[in-house]
C-alpha cells in the first residue's frame, strides 16, 4: 500500500518508492468516472487493485479496464478499506458524505465537485500552475471547476511572464458540462429536430440544440451566477491572488464535448502576440493552435479527447497597451476533470526529496 500521510516524513507526500496504488473511482459510471478509467488507461498508470463505486442503482454494471470487466459496486462508507488515492466524481453531497469515511480508511482523495474547493485548508491544484500545493494536503485535494482549469493553463504562462491585473472571459461551454444525460439530451434534440418531432427537454431548463442561454445555474447578488462566481473565486486560490480581477461571462452552447473561452487579459507590462506565441508554444499542457493563414484556430472538435487546451487566435487589445486577446478550448471531461485528477495522482506518485530528519 501506498505511504498515508501520517507515514511520511513532514512535508512530504508518498515518497514516490511505492508499488502500483489501490484505486477506487466513485461515480464510476457517470461521464467524469468513465474518462478517469479511460484516462488511467491511457497514461499506463500503475493500479494495484481497482473499485468501481457507484449508487444502488449502477451497482452490478460492468466496466472494463486494460482487457478485464470489473463490476461496479454500490457505494458504502466501508468501501474504502485497502484504498489509497479514490476518485471522487459523484457530486458535492456524495463528497460531502464518503469523503470523511475515504479519508480515515487511509485514502487519498482527489475530488472533482465543488464540495471542498473553496476550503482554506484544501488545496485546489492544477498541475501545471500550482502543484507546489499539493504538499500541504491533509489526505483531500480538490479538482477545480471545469472553465477555471481550462482558464487557468492558457494564461498561466502570460502570467509569468507579464503578470496579469484583469482577466475578461466568456465561456462557451459544452453540454458535457452537465454530464452524460445532457449530452444525449443535445443529440435526441438534434434528431427530433431533423425528424420535425417536438423537441422535448429534462436536463437542460431551455432547448440547448440549435440554442444558446446563460450557463443554468442560480445568479447571486452580485449579480453572477454559481458557475461564473466559481471561476472568480477558483482562479484568485489557485493564483494566490486574493483580489485578482475575473470579469466572467458564461454560456452554454450546443456543442457535445469541449469548452471554449474568448480571453481578454490586461497585464503588468506589454507582451506582444509573437512574445506570447513563443511562450505558449513551450508551455505545459498547452497545444498553440494559431494560424491566421488558415483562419485555422481552436475548436472544440479538435480540443475533444485531447489532454492539452488548446490556444490561439492571439492578438493585441486594441484599446489597451497592455492588453493581449486569445481564444481557448479544452475538453472539459479531460482537463476540466479526469485528466487533471489523473494528473494529480502522478504528481503525488513521483519521487520527492525527504524532508531533512
Amino acid at each position: 500500500m501506498i505511504a498515508t500521510l501520517e507515514q511520511c516524513a513532514p512535508g512530504v507526500y508518498f515518497s514516490g518508492t511505492m508499488n502500483a496504488p489501490s484505486i477506487a473511482i466513485v461515480g464510476a459510471t457517470g461521464a467524469v468516472g468513465v474518462e478517469i478509467l479511460r484516462v488511467l488507461e491511457r497514461r499506463n498508470f500503475p493500479v494495484g487493485s481497482l473499485k468501481l463505486l457507484a449508487s444502488a442503482r449502477s451497482a452490478g454494471q460492468t466496466l472494463e479496464f486494460k482487457g478485464k470487466a470489473y463490476k461496479v459496486e454500490e457505494l458504502k462508507a466501508a468501501s474504502f478499506k485497502g484504498v489509497d488515492i479514490a476518485f471522487f466524481s459523484a457530486g458535492a453531497g456524495r463528497s460531502r458524505e464518503f469523503a470523511p469515511a475515504a479519508r480515515a480508511a487511509g485514502a487519498i482523495v482527489i475530488d472533482n465537485s465543488s464540495a471542498f474547493r473553496m476550503d482554506p485548508k484544501v488545496p485546489l491544484v492544477v498541475p501545471e500552475v500550482n502543484a507546489q500545493d499539493l504538499a500541504r494536503h491533509d489526505g483531500l485535494i480538490a479538482n477545480p471547476n471545469c472553465s477555471a482549469a481550462v482558464l487557468a493553463v492558457a494564461v498561466w504562462p502570460i502570467h509569468l511572464a507579464a503578470g496579469i491585473r484583469k482577466i475578461v472571459v466568456s465561456t462557451y461551454q459544452a453540454a458535457s458540462g452537465a454530464g452524460a444525460q445532457a449530452m444525449q439530451e443535445l443529440e435526441d434534440q438534434v434528431r427530433d429536430h431533423a425528424a420535425g418531432k417536438e423537441i422535448t427537454r429534462k436536463v437542460f431548463p431551455h432547448q440547448i440544440a440549435f440554442n444558446l442561454f446563460s450557463h443554468d445555474t442560480k445568479v447571486a447578488e452580485n449579480g453572477y451566477n454559481e458557475e461564473e462566481n466559481k471561476v472568480i473565486e477558483e482562479m484568485r486560490k489557485m493564483f494566490h491572488m486574493p483580489h485578482l480581477a475575473v470579469v466572467p461571462t458564461c454560456i452554454r452552447v450546443p456543442v457535445l464535448r469541449a469548452h471554449s473561452e474568448s480571453i481578454t487579459l490586461e497585464l503588468d507590462k506589454p507582451l506582444s502576440p509573437e512574445e506570447a506565441r513563443g511562450i505558449l508554444a513551450l508551455a505545459p499542457g498547452v497545444k498553440l493552435v494559431d494560424d491566421p493563414v488558415r483562419n485555422h484556430f481552436p475548436m472544440p472538435l479538435e480540443a475533444s479527447g485531447d489532454l492539452d487546451v488548446h490556444v490561439g487566435r492571439i492578438r493585441r487589445d486594441l484599446s489597451n497597451p497592455n492588453g493581449l486577446v486569445l481564444f481557448v478550448a479544452g475538453d472539459q471531461l479531460l482537463k476540466g476533470a479526469a485528466w487533471n485528477a489523473v494528473q494529480i495522482a502522478e504528481e503525488l506518485a513521483k519521487p520527492k526529496a525527504m524532508a531533512a530528519e
